[in-house]
């Protein structure tokens, strides 16, 4: 459905080094960097962070959440380790199960060091 996903940064070597590191956690290469923005490529579509064009201060949506699929609880912990240990800080409820109406679900929330905020999303099996 997605072919991309880009968010706004003030700094975009703190947002380099704070997705390089948690979306290392899932598998993805280095970002690289092209005039103003920096891309992170996988076989299922691509991220980036981009200077906001238009010269307005970068800021993150309200109400707005990314989300990024993982394999395993301990790949989603992971993720919420890297990224709290670069720049990120922990928001709602610590990483753990979630159950709803779509099963169970082991989820774990971010901001991003803009403020974007982010979910890593593991689907446990059905018991």
């Amino acid at each position: 459905m997605f072919s991309h996903v880009m968010v706004g940064t003030a700094d975009l070597e703190r947002s380099r080094r704070f997705y390089d590191a948690v979306l290392g956690t899932l598998g993805v290469g280095a970002g690289f960097q092209d005039r103003h923005r920096i891309f992170w490529r996988s076989p299922t579509g691509t991220f980036s962070a981009t200077l906001p064009i238009n010269g307005e201060p970068a800021c993150a949506a309200n109400g707005g959440t990314i989300g990024f699929a993982c394999s395993s609880k301990e790949q989603v912990d992971a993720w919420h380790a890297a990224g709290v240990a670069n720049g990120g800080a922990t928001c709602e409820d610590p990483p753990g199960v979630r159950e709803g109406s779509v099963g169970s679900l082991y989820l774990a929330y971010l901001r991003d060091p803009d403020g974007n905020k982010l979910c890593a999303l593991y689907r446990m099996p059905k018991a």
